[in-house]
């Protein structure tokens, strides 16, 4: 036998045995996600990372393997950790999903599970809808977005941010989440990490787990006003860290960030090379002093923005992103891919809809929150008041008080809340929604005092 053969089959016996050992690795995560479960404990556990992370690397030097290879296999195993311990985990959407079952045999369900505003879209879409046709609107086009159209929002975009965006910095996409998804899949590599700050919409994790790519979470905490620490980000920055995400206003606690705190956190990614993929979707119902990712005039950020809520668009599925040239013709090359272009019809509705002004939309949503603020308040329930968005993010103080069972419960009773568990590891916590009209949300928070009263 050659000597090439030989060591190839040295190789494979090895791969085979590392295989035996991933089925085993991969049986004890499962037990460990029931433990979980049972006691109520989240799915990631930074900390016990951090430590085999140490470990690992400490190895490394001893038996002369490079670094960074190692690490990104040790991230591709504990993503298969959080995909196994994952499978149940409740969110907004499962409770959302619950309730339109519910909705279907007849229960009258009252959301405030989901940020989906109960007002109409502007008549100018109405009128977009009926013309449509007429115009021509209705063929194949480039991934990036029709040029009218990209041409408008960057227009749209400069006026709003007081910055010089073109055109060149537009793709257009199947809502905000879409633009998310190939922001990530595109510019990151499968055991590549990306820090999330948390409490955070479940998206981002979601979307990095499905292409390989290791979350790194900075927890912050009702106590420190949501507020995450500049030195826990320093120091989760290794070599395999390549984007930041942010969102503020965030979902779902509403949080702006305080404006050097902001410049400090885009400095640490400047320094260390990081995209900053920025959800701003919330920016119109931004009430204090917001300042968008847009003017550090950063060459690898990406800011993502949807029709979804500041026009009420939720069903329409248009979104957008705004970045330099290269990493919008990477993220155009996967939307092409995927979908070929968005629907021209709905671009050129989206396109009608710049036009309106919805400024009585962010209003009539910052005063049905104050009115939720003002009912928590009376219940005794504890929150950061909300700086924008449309959220309010609140601790239950009720001992042994579990999210998830509580949300499931007040199903029952007609009224769909979400459970902090699926913005991360806050089982103690409830996001209820202002976007519905203020009878219907003081009957919601009157059902949610009378459960949690019968629950003292």
């Amino acid at each position: 036998m050659s000597d090439i053969e030989s060591l190839r089959n040295r190789m494979d016996e090895v791969t085979v045995e590392m295989i035996k050992l991933l089925k085993t690795r991969t049986d004890i995560a499962k037990e460990i996600g029931e433990v979980k479960k049972t006691i109520g404990k989240g799915v990631t556990d930074e900390s016990r990372e951090n430590n085999l992370r140490q470990k690992i690397i400490s190895l490394c030097n001893e038996i002369k393997l490079e670094e960074t290879i190692a690490t990104k296999f040790l991230n591709f195993l504990l993503n298969e950790s959080v995909k196994v311990q994952s499978t149940n985990k409740q969110t907004h959407l499962s409770i959302f999903l619950k309730a339109k079952s519910l909705e279907q045999e007849g229960k009258k369900i009252i959301h405030m599970e989901v940020g989906e505003p109960d007002f109409l879209p502007p008549q100018i879409v109405k009128d977009a809808l009926n013309e449509v046709f007429d115009k021509g609107f209705f063929k194949y086009g480039q991934a990036k977005g029709m040029p009218p159209f990209r041409k408008a929002l960057a227009e749209y975009a400069t006026k709003k941010f007081n910055q010089n965006v073109s055109e060149e910095n537009i793709i257009v996409s199947p809502g905000a989440r879409f633009s998310i998804f190939t922001a990530i899949t595109t510019l990151l590599n499968p055991g590549d990490e990306m820090i999330v700050i948390e409490p955070a919409w479940p998206a981002y994790k979601d979307c990095a787990l499905n292409a390989g790519i290791k979350i790194r979470t900075i927890n912050t905490t009702f106590e420190n006003k949501w507020e995450p620490s500049l030195e826990e980000i320093k120091s989760t920055i290794n070599a395999n860290t390549k984007m930041i995400v942010l969102n503020y206003p965030n979902n779902p606690t509403g949080k702006i960030l305080p404006q050097k705190l902001q410049d400090d956190i885009i400095q640490i990614a400047k320094e260390n090379n990081l995209y900053v993929l920025s959800d701003e979707i919330y920016s119109e119902y931004a009430k204090n002093n917001w300042k968008s990712i847009l003017s550090y005039n950063y060459d690898k950020s990406i800011v993502t923005q949807s029709f979804s809520k500041s026009h009420a668009m939720t069903g329409f599925r248009v979104g957008y992103a705004i970045a330099d040239p290269a990493v919008i013709d990477k993220m155009a090359k996967l939307e092409a891919l995927c979908l070929t272009n968005v629907s021209e019809p709905i671009q050129y509705i989206a396109m009608k809809a710049l036009e309106a002004d919805t400024s009585n939309n962010s209003n009539t949503v910052q005063n049905r929150l104050e009115l939720l603020v003002e009912k928590a308040q009376e219940m005794g329930l504890e929150f950061v008041i909300p700086d924008g968005a449309m959220y309010l993010f609140a601790r239950v103080n009720q001992e042994g008080f579990d999210g998830v069972k509580f949300a499931n419960s007040t199903l029952e009773k007609g009224l769909a809340i979400a459970p902090g568990e699926g913005f991360g590891n806050y089982q103690n916590f409830i996001r209820i929604s202002a976007c519905q009209d203020e009878k219907t949300l003081i009957e919601g928070m009157n059902i949610l005092s009378n459960i949690m009263s019968d629950n003292q």
